[in-house]
């Protein structure tokens, strides 16, 4: 059997039982926000609303993606590359306990009540010093972790030199360079504005610049979930349906163009503040538009290896290939399921960084349900399907048949349950439903229609929350049976780290030349962000004071 070495085995089961953690008290805060927001649910005088909405945000949006991306990057990067040196295992093992130290620094504040800030943390709402220690100890720790991945590259691209690095790796160490540029924005405003802001060393914090800086990380940080699913679907379903990757280069120009378009377009998420230039807000709104490219260029991609592995197989006629891709593999039905999410949830996307357009949903229950039906299903659901095989691979276990007729229950059940809460949410924001807010029952015609409705209703929210926590119980079921109950693999059921084969024979290699993209990405941040960053910092008014609500 092919079973990684102990210690790279180790690393990527700590990062993935972090996850799965955090990913369970995460859908219970779920649960808990959409009854309260039915206004059938009333909390203990000791826990309130936004406590729950904090955690729920960081632990699924940030804790659980993060540790579960790297335990995914290790695993494939000790597949692809060979196993970690004493270095590189050392050192991501350091990055593994810093970002837990900062992870369980932020959650026991959020606990405290010290911190009910939601997972934006916008000024001047304001947490607990130690609550913006965590957050800077757990990027820290992800760079630690991304560092040492990088290395682990680079110490192969020197024993294999003029050639270029498979790729999930060229994928991996590009994911890691958008994560470590975009998290710039967040550690200056923790670093130099929140921390001495919280701690008493300054008296006001500026506003707008700490959104500003937030949402410079804020956006690509949603391309950060992203890539490790297109990873998986341009490297790992291939080879699950028995195919090859369509375009070795196509792929990798993809991934090259996150890197340059998803970073300096955080002003679509601000085209309702003031003290922000018209001209910059429609700057980064074309630069927005421009990561729709790579988006389409993954999905030809995609359908073309299905159409092409399909007609292989036998399928005859305009749609006959369908018929032949391997519908009875849940970890292939997963994320196709995933895949088909993404795409109203692209299309809402548009509608969110559209000048106009965003005036209507801004800061409603649309944007809630455009987040589950981007992050939430295309994302979770292939982590999900990554889960049915990556844990049998690293603890040598058998993916049962009981346990895969339970894993297509579970996928079914978090499709259903997405669906209805994901719908009732934009069309509830349609009809002008707040977001981030507890209390939804005014006493006014349009607040009750919130309620009147079968789809906009806070109802069939609530019933499609309670069915994904279902799911997230039997997901968390099945995790427990493959990490320590289900039978022993033996040769013939043994979960392998399917990566597709690719030809790169034909792939220029200026496209892994980082120097130059890297370069490039700079130069848009600074015609994107330069000019307005000062104007925010040179006509600041005072700083605000602290406001706490809670």
């Amino acid at each position: 059997m092919n079973v990684m070495q102990k210690g790279d085995r180790l690393l990527a089961l700590s990062n993935l039982g972090f996850a799965y953690a955090a990913f369970l008290i995460g859908t219970l805060c779920g649960l808990l926000q959409v009854f309260i927001r039915n206004d059938a649910l009333t909390l203990p005088s000791w826990l309130d609303y936004y406590q729950v909405l904090t955690a729920h945000g960081l632990l699924l949006a940030i804790v659980f993606t993060t540790f579960f991306i790297f335990a995914f990057f290790q695993a494939g990067m000790s597949r692809t590359l060979g196993a970690f040196g004493p270095k590189v295992l050392l050192w991501n093992w350091i990055g593994f306990w810093v970002t837990s130290i900062g992870t369980l620094l932020v959650v026991v504040m959020v606990i405290s009540g010290q911190a009910s800030v939601l997972y934006t943390f916008y000024a001047p709402l304001q947490a607990h010093g130690l609550f913006y220690v965590g957050l800077a100890l757990f990027v820290i720790g992800t760079w630690i972790q991304g560092f040492a991945l990088v290395g682990h590259y680079i110490v192969w691209r020197k024993q294999n030199k003029g050639e270029l690095s498979p790729l999930f790796a060229f994928m991996t160490v590009a994911t890691v360079i958008l994560w470590v540029i975009a998290c710039l924005g967040v550690v200056a405003t923790v670093l130099f504005q929140f921390i001495p802001w919280a701690f008493g060393w300054a008296q006001g914090i500026n506003v707008e610049l700490s959104r500003s800086l937030f949402w410079y990380f804020g956006h690509p940080l949603v391309y950060f979930w992203l890539l490790p699913a297109y990873m998986a679907w341009y490297v790992i379903v291939p080879k699950i349906i028995g195919g090859r990757v369509f375009s070795d280069s196509l792929a990798r120009l993809s991934f090259v163009l996150f890197i340059l378009f998803s970073i300096p377009v955080g002003f679509h998420h601000q085209l309702t503040e003031p003290g922000i230039a018209s001209f910059w807000k429609f700057l980064q709104t074309v630069l927005t538009f421009m990561v729709i490219i790579p988006s389409l260029m993954t999905a030809f991609s995609m359908f073309a290896t299905f159409e092409l592995r399909g007609r292989e197989l036998g399928g005859k006629g305009l749609f006959g290939w369908v018929t032949k891709l391997p519908w009875r593999d849940v970890r292939f039905t997963s994320i196709f399921i995933a895949m088909a999410f993404f795409i109203p949830g692209g299309a809402g996307g548009i509608i969110n960084a559209s000048f106009q357009m965003n005036e209507v949903i801004h800061n409603t229950l649309w944007v809630v349900g455009h987040f589950h039906i981007t992050v939430g299903t295309p994302v979770a659901m292939t982590f999900f399907g990554l889960t049915f095989w990556l844990i049998p691979h690293l603890t040598g276990r058998r993916f049962t048949k009981s346990l895969q007729k339970l894993a297509f229950l579970q996928i079914g059940t978090w499709s259903i349950g997405m669906l209805l809460m994901s719908t009732a949410q934009h069309m509830l924001g349609l009809l002008g439903a707040p977001r981030r807010t507890a209390y939804t029952g005014y006493a006014h015609e349009d607040a009750q229609a919130w309620f009147e409705g079968v789809l906009s209703n806070h109802v069939t929210m609530a019933v499609g929350g309670s069915i994904l926590f279902l799911s997230a119980v039997l997901l968390i079921f099945i995790v427990v049976q493959l990490w320590w109950l289900a039978p022993k693999a033996d040769e013939s059921t043994f979960m392998h780290f399917p990566i597709a084969d690719s030809d790169s024979s034909s792939t220029p290699k200026f496209l892994e030349n980082w120097k130059i993209w890297i370069g490039v990405a700079f130069i848009l941040i600074a015609l994107a962000y330069t000019i307005p960053l000062s104007e925010i910092i040179q006509h600041a008014p005072p700083g605000s004071d602290r406001f706490q609500t809670w």
